[in-house]
């Protein structure tokens, strides 16, 4: 490695140049990264729905309802006018509404009145609206500019547009407070004024090409964006500082700055190296989940901080060397008090903390394991948004309801009217629209026009599009998906396609909850393996991991003890996320606990371990929490908020745990650390200071 540090700081020039290319390219490139709001979109290719729905689309035109659309005080002419403005809006390729399931030359009061009251009561109409992929924005702009503010909308499309325009900005104004407090928080713990500088120079070039390059992924999605370049900049902000430090010290003992860089780059390797790969590898184990938001997020956040770490290593030397001078003359006292009396007082409290960490750890986890969850994104906004006002104006008067649409093979009228009477027996299911229900199985299919035969059958299958009366998602919800697919498939065993909002949201959870002890396995059980090949223990890796894993069981166990309800992405994720960024905290406090154990007693060791690592621990945990709160408090998007939450919270308690309970782990299984710990040599008291 010397070699290769000393070609980095003899071309100074060339790796400044190729730094400030890659930034600027990769902040060009950023720009063309498309990102998907749409959740459903990350199911497993070979989810039923999602088969369902790629059929669906090679065999009908117009695609699944995805939005609900509700007009209020209008006669039944007015309603089609509404019907026929919405239909021309680009990006809406279909319309459902009464005159669809009935015929509305005859008077109202004698058609069936669950059908009427399923598209129009108290004189508000409700359409059923297809919106094409990738054109929400557009066409419920559109909507919104035919109905008016006073009138609702709702649904998945709804929402996918709804997030779409105001993740951006909200995304923007986090990241400007973020930066500013990471700004101000690098000024209040180092010692020279242009430090902060430096570091958010090389944080920002690895931040701009990571983003550049998240181009080869096509597209990201909305939780990457939002939180990728954030996170990045979180957990990677020590390493910069790590070796500034580190620089500093190296050269007191040589003048030679050069040679001062190499050493101070050698010195540093293991420990930031060892740091980045836990946090690299936790973001990793979101790789092996099948619902691809996962993976899309790992990916993004392992380049990142892979390319944050060859930023502090290639960019960050000859940034150093060619700002020295101004480094030196920058320096003022430090805003931070001494630690030494916090490690006294640490050293006091901590066995009675370990107490209470071990009695938590049990309840913690169950608890954890006990919420309850929304899987699909119908709760996404709350009801001060004005998305969740219209979901309420909607759903009081017409109640919760879905669409479900079933593809049956074509060709058998009499069985597709026995399936059609068996899914009117289902309470839930308020109409149906098919051949059999709008035309009548008696009636030849030579009848009909081409555009009218061409929504209800097409050349493989006949399509039912049922009304439902219930939530996206929930309990109830998931039984009506299983009866309905029960139902279908007594009559078509194993040939029916069904999808719908609440099809998929049934299927996520599915696809979803599996992945939860893989995943929370696959990174233990990588970081364990880390720390057991960096810190030759077999006994270390248990305790740290233990550690930060019960921080992670505290913080998914509040919502539990709270009553609250989690979005399970968040509960997913942050479980590799808190892992992976701060088990570095852990890692740290460790290594200079043995370094001070080599010369002298562990009461010492814990009170100078705790007063050296406190401000570099306090620092990046606290921005971590800043951070994760200002996504929380800031974003409307609840699952991005209460991601931001998650982070904001477990931070804290992981700071917590690593300097007051890992204090008296340490302490107290100080001799077993020893016995099973290669090269490692702890001070040995005399007789004189054991009876002192």
């Amino acid at each position: 490695m010397k070699k290769f540090y000393q070609v980095i700081v003899n071309n100074p020039k060339k790796i400044f140049i190729c730094f400030l290319m890659m930034a600027a390219v990769g902040a060009a490139l950023s720009g063309l990264v498309g990102v998907n709001y749409d959740m459903t979109d990350y199911l497993p290719e070979n989810s039923a729905s999602t088969v369902s729905l790629e059929i669906m689309g090679v065999e009908f035109a117009g695609g699944i309802p995805n939005a609900r659309v509700m007009v209020k005080d209008v006669t039944i002419p007015e309603a089609l006018d509404y019907k026929a403005e919405i239909a021309a809006c680009k990006g809406v390729t279909d319309v459902m509404w009464l005159d669809d399931a009935a015929d509305i030359l005859q008077p109202i009061e004698t058609m069936d009145q669950d059908t009427v009251e399923t598209y129009y009561k108290g004189n508000a109409a409700l359409f059923t609206v297809t919106i094409e992929d990738g054109k929400q924005v557009e066409a419920v702009d559109a909507i919104r500019a035919i109905v008016g503010e006073e009138n609702a909308l709702t649904g998945d499309a709804v929402s996918t547009a709804v997030a779409t325009t105001g993740t951006v900005s909200e995304i923007n104004k986090i990241t400007a407070f973020a930066i500013l407090f990471v700004f101000v928080m690098l000024i209040i713990t180092t010692t020279s004024w242009v430090e902060p500088l430096l570091v958010m120079i090389g944080l920002g070039v690895a931040v701009l090409i990571n983003s550049g390059t998240n181009l080869i992924f096509g597209e990201i999605s909305f939780v990457t964006n939002a939180a990728g370049a954030i996170l990045q900049v979180a957990v990677s902000l020590d390493y910069s500082v790590f070796l500034i430090h580190r620089f500093e010290e190296c050269k007191k003992e040589t003048e030679n700055s050069k040679e001062a860089m190499v050493d101070a780059l050698c010195k540093s390797t293991s420990s930031i190296l060892s740091s980045g790969l836990t946090t690299v590898i936790g973001f990793l184990a979101l790789l092996f989940m099948q619902f691809e938001i996962g993976p899309d997020l790992g990916r993004a956040l392992a380049k990142g901080v892979a390319i944050s770490l060859i930023t502090v290593f290639v960019f960050m030397p000859v940034l150093i060397l060619a700002t020295q001078k101004w480094l030196q003359k920058s320096r003022h006292r430090s805003f931070l008090p001494g630690f030494h009396g916090f490690g006294r007082v640490v050293y006091r409290v901590m066995i009675p903390l370990v107490c209470v960490f071990v009695v938590l750890i049990a309840p913690s986890y169950l608890a954890s394991n006990a919420n309850d969850f929304y899987y699909g994104s119908s709760q996404i906004y709350g009801a001060e948004t004005q998305f969740g006002q219209d979901t309420a104006a909607i759903e009081e008067l017409y109640g919760k309801s879905d669409t479900y649409v079933a593809l049956v093979p074509r060709g058998n009228l009499s069985v597709e009217q026995e399936l059609s009477d068996a899914l009117h027996d289902i309470p839930q299911v308020k109409s149906i629209l098919s051949y059999v229900d709008t035309v009548g199985a008696e009636i030849p299919m030579e009848y009909l026009d081409a555009d009218t035969l061409s929504q209800l059958v097409s050349e493989h299958y006949s399509r039912f599009v049922m009304t439902v009366e219930a939530d996206y998602e929930g309990e109830e919800t998931f039984e009506l998906v299983e009866n309905i697919r029960n139902t279908v498939n007594t009559f078509y065993p194993d040939s029916y396609y069904l999808a719908g909002s609440g099809v998929s949201t049934y299927d996520l959870m599915d696809t979803i909850t599996a992945d939860t002890v893989k995943v929370n396995l696959i990174a233990i059980g990588a970081v364990f393996l880390v720390l057991l090949l960096t810190m030759k223990s077999l006994s270390l890796p248990v305790i740290l991991v233990l550690a930060i894993e019960t921080a992670v069981w505290i913080n998914l166990a509040i919502p539990y003890f709270q009553g609250d309800t989690v979005f399970y992405i968040s509960y997913l994720i942050i479980s590799s996320i808190q892992l992976g960024a701060t088990v570095d905290y852990a890692i740290l406090f460790t290594e200079r606990y043995t370094e001070f154990r080599e010369y002298m007693p562990k009461k010492k060791a814990v009170v100078e371990t705790v007063a050296v690592v406190t401000p570099s621990v306090m620092t990046s945990g606290i921005v971590l929490a800043v951070v994760g709160f200002l996504l929380g408090s800031l974003s409307s998007h609840g699952i991005l908020a209460q991601l931001g939450r998650f982070l904001g919270i477990g931070s804290l308690l992981s700071l917590s745990i690593v300097l007051f309970v890992l204090p008296g782990l340490l302490y107290l299984l100080d001799g077993l650390v020893q016995r099973t710990t290669l090269h490692v040599h702890f001070y040995k008291p005399s007789k004189e200071e054991v009876t002192k």
